[in-house]
């Protein structure tokens, strides 16, 4: 099962914001056995957001998409969602429920009563339109859900409110996928080496244990680190371990210098 993530904002290609979905959404997977298996990063360009959904809601895969569901003029995932889909964009009448509750809340925490007909509050009920079908995803943080469609399941981009709401989703739809595959990785550090002098290697490794990849970090090396790469092996536990033995034993044979990660 492929999980991806999209992040959308314009404000992450620019830079005046630095992503920090990507970290987090690789951690919460590992936590529970799971691993991410692609990433985009999109601009607030509707175009650009539906043509990517039409991708992706086209496979199997698991998607979380990050941004872009406020109300406000650059915000275009929720159209995009319904474009993609070719579904028109409805009122979610327990999103609009949450929404006016939210608003009730605020205004008697500042000891005012909260008028659901002014502009502003009707403007704010934009967050609760949905592609037609979409499921709500609850948000703990203010309770403006966010919402899913076809396995793909689309938060705010704050962080406070995106990642508790994957975290719903992961543990309450996904819970029999944690853990299914069991997972080893062991790697060392080798000294002074041409990645090319070690290619060889890393191909023999992978025509030999069908089920274990091998990895290559190399590094330039810095003021404390010596120029070096991790090399490793990675997969299927019982074949990764017979694969780490005989990594080391063919470094040794190269005469080259390594220790353990």
């Amino acid at each position: 099962m492929a999980i991806g993530l999209i992040i959308i904002g314009d404000e992450i290609l620019s830079g005046r914001r630095v992503d920090q979905h990507f970290p987090k959404v690789v951690q919460m997977l590992a936590a529970r056995g799971l691993q991410l298996t692609w990433a985009e990063v999109l601009p607030d360009d509707p175009a650009r957001i539906t043509a990517t959904l039409q991708r992706t809601f086209a496979t199997d895969d698991i998607v979380f998409c990050c941004g872009g569901i406020g109300a406000t003029p650059d915000d275009h995932t929720r159209q995009a969602a319904a474009d993609a889909l070719g579904l028109p964009l409805v009122m979610h009448e327990q999103g609009k429920l949450n929404i006016q509750q939210r608003i009730v809340q605020m205004a008697q925490d500042a000891g005012q009563i909260a008028d659901l007909n002014s502009d502003e509050n009707l403007h704010r009920l934009k967050m609760a339109e949905f592609a037609e079908g979409a499921a709500l995803i609850p948000n703990p943080y203010n309770n403006i859900a966010g919402f899913a469609l076809s396995k793909h399941y689309f938060v705010p981009g704050f962080p406070v409110m995106a990642w508790p709401m994957l975290e719903w989703v992961l543990d309450n739809h996904y819970a029999d996928l944690f853990n299914r595959e069991p997972h080893l990785e062991q790697s060392v550090l080798v000294y002074e080496a041409a990645e090319s002098a070690l290619t060889p290697l890393m191909v023999a490794i992978e025509q030999q244990f069908p089920r274990v990849k091998v990895f290559s970090l190399p590094s330039v090396g810095d003021a404390n680190t010596r120029r070096h790469i991790e090399l490793g092996v990675k997969g299927e536990p019982v074949q990764t371990a017979t694969a780490f033995i005989q990594l080391c034993d063919e470094l040794r044979k190269l005469q080259v210098e390594f220790k353990p990660t």
